[in-house]
């Protein structure tokens, strides 16, 4: 068995080197998803600090390890930390709570958990189009702008990486859990 390596000041970490930083106890995890995100599988001990709030938030002092769903928004984090010159190690989980899973690690889930949000989404999303749709064909052509702005709205968040639908229902009542 190998020793767990430190954290360099900036750096990427694999799910099992996480999981052996976690066994010796020199990293703190914090993950940057969503309360809702955070809800549907987390890893057992860390924090939940949403990236909206992690440029104000209190983190706790030594290592940490930035986690998100695929690494994107923790690598966000990561910049957000450097840029206010962080004092302590932080690091990005390489792929996220998907690359934890696929090496056959544990995630804690909370029973009162809803829906996934991108799930969420895709029904909102699906559903509107499909209004959009019948109404265009029942009341007004003009109806079939909903499918064009849906439509619009999904391109540019994949290519943006920000959802404002995914935004909106996060704050939605249902999503709101504690952890």
């Amino acid at each position: 068995m190998t020793t767990p390596q430190p954290i360099t000041p900036v750096s990427r970490v694999s799910a099992p080197e996480l999981a052996r930083q976690l066994a010796s106890r020199s990293v703190t995890v914090v993950d940057v998803r969503e309360p809702v995100e955070f809800a549907a599988g987390h890893i057992e001990g860390s924090l939940n600090i949403p990236l909206g709030r992690l440029a104000e938030a209190e983190l706790p002092a030594g290592a940490l390890v930035l986690v998100c769903h695929s690494g994107n928004r923790s690598a966000q984090g990561l910049a957000i930390l450097q840029d206010q010159g962080h004092p302590h190690a932080v690091a990005d989980l390489e792929g996220g709570v998907v690359a934890w899973e696929e090496a056959g690690l544990p995630l804690r889930r909370l029973r009162s958990a809803p829906l996934p949000l991108i799930r969420q989404v895709q029904i909102a999303a699906g559903s509107l189009v499909l209004l959009g749709l019948i109404l265009s064909q029942a009341v007004s052509p003009a109806w079939i702008l909903l499918c064009w702005f849906v439509a619009a709205g999904l391109v540019f968040a994949g290519i943006s990486g920000y959802c404002g639908m995914a935004r909106l229902l996060a704050a939605m009542p249902w999503n709101q859990v504690s952890p």
